[in-house]
């Protein structure tokens, strides 16, 4: 920043502790654990089979079974250290991220203040680099019983890889308070009003989860300058305004929230109209996505919005996504697109499914690098309204692929995404669905095509078109027809053209559940009983259990042999009794390959269905699906400009608004 230009002192961030003292989450917010950084990985070198034990040795917990009682939070800003303990806010909420700050921001230095209550205690300032090698910066010690402030000037320089911030505190012998700490930064003066943001939540027939959340954002008081507009785009039928949580959430949120209903329009139907309204209504400086089905740190919208307003252009500002039901676990530290296979990925060196009550973030290397995305999911995602009216809205996708694509699109017009830590929701897991095989496979394939069509930089999009035809030949030994008649129909809809995404979304989803009626395997039962016993014509050979996973040399045989046996008449007995029941998490290619009739439950643990083998279907699919994938490979360029050309108007404003127009003025 120039010497000369007017400057204003503003916060950054502050110290937090849970809300509600949640015991669960106490790990993300303050650390009592010693740091133990694991290995280098030049250190570890490149042998396979030591990066093999390495990753392994990463995982292992650190922990030593320390605890805090939830007791000691005073406040949702002051924490009491007891007596002769030393606890550490080098944390996930607590910790400063200075890399993505000196990343992506005007600042460039920072100023802690922290206040202290209790004689004797030690205040330690540390930094860490990008390695994950910490330094002590600063220290100070307390002379009273009263309250004394501590103040540090610290610089961002030597952060442009990766590195943190943080604050260790040492009681003496009596107890010490921490009553609050702050991060603050001068910053150009026309900068030190925040700015504000409407916030969009899509729902459907979740009531209470979304009216709960209102009510979280509602009594976090301090949020409500930094809200201009709470939008619940309602798409359900067990509406949130039904809930017992709503009159209270309505009360809270004193006049900002508004709900608008409307038909099942999937997440980016929903997504797209409050975008829609948040441009239209032009006052406030960014529209965020949010889930319904969140519980959230309302402080991390306040983080998020304060990032924004400092970052050096207009930078799409994404949160984390902690496990609801270990609320200590990370899903992903990013993501991004890997280019050739065009399919979402954490990036390289970091690692998914974290649990920072394992292993904290003073010990984890590789949570030290900055971490650099295309993208972020839309559960917590701020958007700057400037964005939106450059690059237009979400593609009418219904469902997956719509934040992605957009990450994309925003990028390649200068909207850079930031995903940034200690801005997070806790959320269901993606690990415990698996819509690859449900009625949502048609979206995930239909979608990826379509935003590979738009962004893709390899002739053909890389190797997708050869990968979407492995994994419906895998479907196909699977048994699984009725995903391979769904992925095959999504082939044919892109293949149809953009004129399509409108036109069909209100549809989407009777349309979806039509292609796949009639199939077996969609035929789902909440009741095993339903289904007969299992009988098999032979045992397994020398009572061989199946259930271990094969090795890559076994595999690739077993890929080699299997389509020619998926032509062979079935087992007589296997058409009246399944010779099998798998587990959702075993219920692989390789394994059910192998059988002529199988009860496969699914992964959300709810239902099964009998799947049963038929070589006419098999031969009938797969003729087709090989003949549609080398018509895809061949027309690849001209869909790709006819796709192109037309993303302007597909997510243009204007267009938007004719497909909404039958729900438009609908304010509850």
């Amino acid at each position: 920043m120039s010497t000369a230009q007017k400057t204003a002192r503003r916060l950054l961030q502050r110290q937090i502790m849970p809300v509600d003292r949640d015991f669960d989450v106490l790990a993300l917010y303050v650390d009592p654990e010693e740091a133990r950084l694991d290995a280098d990985k030049y250190e570890v070198g490149g042998s396979r089979a030591a990066k093999d034990l390495n990753n392994a040795a990463v995982r292992q917990s650190t922990s030593t079974g320390k605890a805090l009682h939830p007791d000691q939070i005073e406040s949702r800003t002051a924490l009491r250290v007891e007596q002769g303990e030393r606890l550490s806010f080098g944390t996930y909420f607590n910790a400063f991220p200075a890399s993505y700050w000196r990343r992506w921001t005007v600042v460039d230095q920072v100023r802690l203040t922290v206040t202290l209550r209790g004689a004797g205690a030690t205040l330690l300032v540390y930094k860490s680099m990008a390695r994950g090698h910490s330094q002590r910066v600063e220290a100070a010690e307390t002379t009273t019983d009263q309250p004394e402030t501590f103040s540090f000037d610290l610089t961002l320089k030597p952060f442009i890889d990766g590195g943190w911030y943080w604050y260790d505190v040492v009681a003496g012998d009596g107890d010490v308070v921490v009553e609050s700490a702050e991060w603050t930064a001068e910053v150009p003066e026309d900068r030190a009003v925040n700015g504000t943001t409407d916030l969009v939540i899509t729902t459907m027939n979740r009531p209470d989860f979304c009216a709960k959340l209102l009510v979280q954002l509602g009594e976090a008081e301090e949020l409500h300058p930094f809200l201009d507009t709470v939008m619940v785009i309602e798409q359900g039928t067990d509406k949130a305004a039904g809930s017992e949580f709503f009159p209270t959430a309505e009360k809270l949120l004193a006049g900002k929230l508004r709900v608008i209903e409307q038909g099942n329009l999937g997440g980016s139907g929903g997504y797209a109209r409050g975008q829609l309204e948040s441009v239209r209504k032009g006052t406030a400086t960014y529209s965020m996505m949010m889930d319904d089905d969140v519980v959230c740190e309302p402080e991390g919208i306040i983080r998020a919005v304060t990032f924004g307003d400092l970052a050096k252009r207009p930078t799409i500002v994404g949160g984390h996504m902690f496990n609801i039901y270990s609320r200590s676990r990370m899903h992903s530290f990013g993501e991004i697109i890997q280019p050739w296979k065009f399919w979402w990925q954490s990036p390289t060196d970091t690692f998914a499914d974290w649990d920072f009550a394992s292993r904290n973030l003073r010990s984890s290397r590789w949570l030290h690098k900055r971490v650099d995305v295309d993208f972020n999911g839309w559960f917590m995602c701020l958007i700057p309204r400037v964005t939106l009216e450059t690059v237009g809205l979400s593609l009418p996708l219904f469902l997956k692929w719509d934040d992605s694509e957009f990450g994309l699109r925003a990028r390649a017009a200068g909207f850079p995404t930031v995903v940034l830590p200690g801005a997070a929701v806790w959320h269901v897991p993606w690990t415990d669905k698996n819509d690859a095989v449900d009625w949502q496979s048609y979206l995930h394939q239909r979608n990826r095509f379509v935003a590979a069509l738009l962004h893709s930089t390899y002739p053909h999009g890389g190797r997708m078109v050869r990968e979407s035809r492995n994994h419906q030949i895998a479907h196909l030994v699977s048994m699984q027809y009725s995903t391979v008649a769904m992925r095959h129909q999504a082939l044919l809809d892109v293949m149809s053209g953009p004129g399509h995404l409108h036109d069909r979304l209100p549809e989407t989803l009777p349309y979806v559940n039509g292609i796949r009626a009639g199939y077996d395997d969609a035929r789902l039962e909440v009741d095993r009983d339903a289904f007969p016993p299992v009988r098999r014509e032979r045992p397994p050979r020398k009572g061989r259990d199946d259930a271990e996973v094969p090795g890559r040399l076994s595999q690739l045989v077993s890929a080699g042999l299997q389509p020619l046996r998926q032509l062979k008449k079935p087992r007589p007995l296997s058409r009246e009794f399944p010779e099998a029941e798998i587990r959702a998490m075993d219920a692989k290619w390789y394994r059910l390959a192998s059988y002529d009739s199988a009860v496969v439950s699914m992964n959300d643990g709810t239902s099964a269905a009998f799947y049963q083998r038929d070589p006419e279907q098999f031969r009938e699919l797969l003729t087709k699906t090989l003949k549609l994938h080398e018509e895809l490979k061949r027309e690849w360029p001209r869909l790709a400009r006819e796709y192109r050309d037309a993303l302007g108007d597909i997510t243009s404003p204007q267009t938007w608004e004719r497909t909404l127009s039958p729900w438009m003025g609908t304010d509850d």
